[in-house]
């Protein structure tokens, strides 16, 4: 069965209506306003609640992080490249491609920033990477459901695909030459991250239209992944927010 925990990733995946709810589990133990609007937007969607003891849960999520709920629901839909990019959210694409991301807390972390930061979606690959798990959607803080979020079998051909669609693809290198905040990013772009401990893949690299990097002044040479997206994200809204309201004065 695939379960939902948390009540941030529960109550957005009833939002996002994405998903088919077989039941919502809630700790019989709590009694609070968050999990009682949890409880009436199940309602209100017919989605059968069912009050059980807190260890149930526990069993069922495998941890106790789930703060008195759980859902038991369809798995996640992935969407096609077309589908992420049919999803432009403004003037200018923004994909975010992730090329081999293990850590479930990276990739619940980076998706909530990507959705936050106004990212059009996110392409993984298909093996050797972390899926969108109950664990993910937690940290996620329910993103996960409103994101589209692509599959697929190969990073460095979906970047020719992207390219196709004339998008640019800015890599995240440590050994990238220029800063990342010296792009100009108010274009149509992809930005790709490399794996934990790991950087990009070479062929990867190789489809790079531009390598950034992070300027790091201290003595540990890279950033965590889901920090070093956050970072660049949020560098790109920046930019394009500041022509934004440059344009309209």
């Amino acid at each position: 069965m695939n379960l939902i925990y948390g009540i941030n990733a529960v109550t957005e995946a009833l939002k996002a209506r994405g998903r088919a709810f077989e039941w919502v589990g809630v700790a019989k133990e709590r009694h609070d306003l968050r999990l009682q609007r949890v409880i009436d937007e199940c309602r209100r969607q017919a989605v059968a609640v069912r009050f059980v003891p807190r260890a149930e849960l526990d069993r069922m999520a495998g941890n106790n992080g789930h703060q008195g709920v759980v859902a038991v629901t369809s798995a996640k839909q992935y969407s096609d490249v077309d589908d992420v990019l049919a999803a432009k959210r403004g003037t200018h694409s923004l994909v975010v491609v992730l090329d081999g991301v293990e850590d479930p807390h990276n990739l619940g972390a980076i998706l909530r920033t990507a959705d936050a930061a106004g990212a059009d979606g996110v392409v993984i690959p298909e093996r050797r990477a972390a899926g969108v798990t109950a664990a993910v959607a937690k940290v996620s803080a329910g993103a996960s459901e409103h994101l589209p979020i692509a599959k697929v079998t190969n990073i460095a051909r979906t970047l020719e695909e992207l390219k196709s669609n004339n998008l640019w693809i800015v890599g995240l290198d440590e050994r990238g030459s220029q800063s990342y905040e010296s792009l100009d990013y108010k274009m149509d772009c992809a930005l790709v991250m490399g794996a934990e401990g790991k950087g990009l893949h070479d062929l990867v690299r190789k489809r790079c239209d531009f390598l950034v990097s992070i300027p790091m002044l201290g003595k540990v040479a890279s950033l965590n992944v889901s920090v070093a997206a956050g970072v660049v994200l949020y560098e790109i809204l920046r930019q394009r927010k500041n022509k934004t309201s440059q344009g309209s004065k």
